[in-house]
């Protein structure tokens, strides 16, 4: 069928030649003139201006958005409205806070036009391994755009899990999984590299996990590429970003009431992962020191 694709970064530009691949027709649109000129070269029908995609598309139009959360999001939406008429279809595909997707889905249903949030797992492997689709639809909205879900994801790997809305919120709790998985992880290996009784290989542990071991994983497998590379990771700062769904997971245990110590702590990790040095943890020396006569030291 044909769509079209705004954004064309690392998951919008694989997804876009994923569907190219099997047969789709796209329309691209991208900030950046050069990501434009590759899609085309690939096959896809290209647009300086986000706002003529909709010119580009026959009727029931469907929009694919991969663009920043929060207001990147409503801006380009604001862009489409005009050449959107009744029955046509936004998708959302970023990491949007389900909160503002249930909110956009009110607003175009006023209008006509279907609102659908794609919870979308799979990052750079997506083009050749599929993406995993959490989808919040109507029905109505689901059934038109399967073929897309159909392409973009493996064999069973795609699900309308609720009403528009839930696909991001599927999403957001799958990511506070995600963040506790990774801090596991990452303590289990920081103290195998700690070790003073033995030098552990730390890639050649990796890959006999990833061989019949409970705690295998595409997660470990990836593990097992990057200490191939540099088992010391010395190339890389400590610092970890976090790019929404971890806060809004656990601010949504909180509201529930129900208890989420592991991804709630693995967010704070993070969080101290971003300071060059701890001024709570020189509290606590002070403190000490102050009422125990514990010995510091000196910056």
């Amino acid at each position: 069928m044909r769509l079209a694709m705004i954004g064309l970064g690392k998951m919008g530009g694989n997804m876009s030649e994923r569907l190219m691949k099997d047969g789709h027709e796209l329309v691209v649109f991208d900030r950046s003139a050069e990501s434009i000129e590759r899609y085309v070269a690939l096959g896809a029908t290209g647009t300086a201006d986000a706002a003529e995609v909709t010119k580009k598309l026959g009727a029931p139009r469907v929009v694919w958005i991969m663009v920043p959360a929060g207001k990147p999001v409503d801006d380009t939406i604001a862009l489409l409205l005009p050449g959107l008429s009744k029955g046509d279809v936004i998708i959302d595909g970023g990491n949007s806070n389900y909160k503002d997707s249930i909110r956009r889905a009110e607003e175009l249903a006023a209008k006509g036009v279907e609102f659908v949030d794609s919870g979308t797992s799979g990052g750079i492997w997506g083009l050749a391994n599929g993406y995993c689709l959490m989808i919040g639809a109507t029905p109505a909205a689901f059934g038109l755009c399967e073929p897309i879900f159909r392409t973009l994801a493996p064999k069973d790997g795609y699900a309308r899990v609720g009403p528009p809305g839930a696909g991001h919120y599927v999403k957001m709790i799958h990511n506070g999984i995600e963040y506790g998985m990774l801090q596991a992880y990452a303590e289990g290996y920081e103290i195998l590299h700690a070790s003073k009784n033995f030098k552990l290989d730390l890639h050649q542990i990796a890959s006999v996990w990833n061989r019949g071991s409970v705690v295998r994983s595409w997660i470990n497998e990836l593990a097992e590429r990057a200490f191939a590379g540099d088992a010391e990771l010395t190339e890389l700062k400590g610092y970890v970003e976090d790019s929404g769904e971890g806060r809004w997971t656990v601010q949504e245990a909180i509201d529930l009431d129900v208890p989420a110590p592991v991804i709630t702590l693995s967010l704070l990790t993070r969080l101290r992962s971003r300071q060059g040095e701890s001024f709570s943890a020189k509290v606590i020396a002070a403190l000490r020191n102050q009422f125990g006569g514990h010995a510091v030291k000196k910056a």
